[in-house]
């Protein structure tokens, strides 16, 4: 099989498995009971990961939380400063097009008494700037915009949007979970307050993210969502998944290759150019180099896939793909019903070749030829 769907997840890199092996076995200590050298042990491989993902975005290691993954850290940004008694202000603004894990949050808060304003994007996915500034109210306490979209790579400006943030006030979340450790991020430099990733999209391990959360400058005051033991400095307690928070540390000090983008664009341009009729969802707006979403005229995306076992590529999120309805994104995008359930998602990832790009582009065209054909 040639694997295109690294937005779903990727696999683990050998680097890291190698990292985590010995806490899977000998080194099998708790990282809360350091009255014993097992335990000790434990806690020191969690401190050197929490560094490594600090220095990958330039925050203080103390700044950084082990969630589950980034849905939890989505649910803890949103929540966590909502759900505190420190603020009084009530309004959330964030987009359309975010990934589940901030929309449900949002619409669940919406039933707390919170108020969520959802900005539109233009046909490209991208934002205004001058919307969002226009919806910042004297109430609005917190702005959540995802840096890299899950679907189509679609990169919001985020330098921008912090400084906006940070100019009138309000604390800003980022859900930066496609690009963590694969673009250049920096908290400071971006004012960024709260920033959520994960392990399992970096060819680190499924079940273990983090939450970036300011400590200074302006402190973030956040509620935890579990209880019992104060683990993670009161924010998130539970024992910590050692072996996991080691991989991630591990995968977010290895090198991304900048390339990726000109084997995703060798990919875009063969099927354009051997096709016809293929449009590329966002070409207009800056994107991630992973990340391209294709619209091939008269065929449905879910068919098509059937028609391409050896091909593991997406017609959606990983998170929405058991939903038998044609992408959110797109239709926020402007695209109609027939075009959303036209579009397959393409994602590469660090092993990903520029021979496998060839068979996949042979691959999708005999499909697609074959679907047109049978439709005439």
């Amino acid at each position: 099989m040639i694997y295109l769907d690294h937005n779903a997840t990727t696999p683990l890199d050998p680097r890291v498995l190698d990292a985590m092996m010995p806490f899977l076995t000998d080194r099998f200590g708790n990282a809360a009971s350091r009255h014993h050298s097992l335990g000790c042990d434990a806690a020191t491989a969690v401190e050197t990961a929490r560094e490594q993902v600090a220095s990958t975005i330039g925050a203080d290691p103390r700044e950084i939380v082990w969630t589950s993954g980034a849905t939890e850290s989505d649910n803890l940004a949103l929540k966590g400063v909502l759900e505190s008694p420190v603020y009084k202000k009530r309004h959330v603004v964030t987009v359309a097009t975010e990934h589940r894990a901030v929309l449900d949050t949002c619409e669940v808060l919406e039933l707390r008494g919170v108020d969520v304003t959802y900005l539109p994007v233009d046909a490209a996915g991208r934002i205004d700037l001058d919307g969002l500034a226009a919806a910042i109210t004297g109430e609005t306490l917190l702005v959540s915009v995802m840096h890299g979209n899950n679907e189509t790579g679609v990169i919001h400006p985020i330098a921008q949007i912090g400084a906006l943030c940070r100019e009138r006030g309000v604390l800003f979340h980022t859900d930066a979970t496609q690009s963590f450790a694969k673009t250049p991020l920096d908290v400071n430099a971006m004012r960024i307050d709260l920033l959520s990733a994960s392990g399992h999209k970096i060819h680190g391990p499924k079940g273990v993210g983090v939450l970036y959360v300011r400590r200074r400058d302006p402190r973030v005051r956040c509620q935890p969502l579990l209880h019992g033991g104060g683990h993670e400095r009161g924010l998130r307690s539970g024992t910590l998944n050692v072996p996991g928070v080691v991989g991630m540390g591990v995968a977010a000090t290895l090198p991304f290759d900048d390339g990726i983008g000109t084997l995703r664009d060798r990919l875009e341009q063969a099927l354009v150019s051997r096709l016809g009729d293929v449009e590329v969802n966002g070409h207009d707006a800056t994107r991630l180099g992973t990340t391209t979403n294709l619209s091939f005229a008269g065929v449905d995306g879910a068919r098509l896939m059937k028609r391409m076992p050896d091909l593991a590529v997406s017609s959606s999120s990983a998170c929405t793909s058991a939903l038998l309805q044609p992408s959110y994104v797109l239709g926020a995008m402007g695209c109609d019903e027939a075009r959303a359930r036209a579009s397959v998602r393409f994602s590469l990832g660090r092993f990903t070749t520029e021979a496998e790009i060839d068979i996949a582009v042979d691959t999708v065209v005999e499909a697609v030829t074959a679907l047109r054909a049978a439709q005439d």
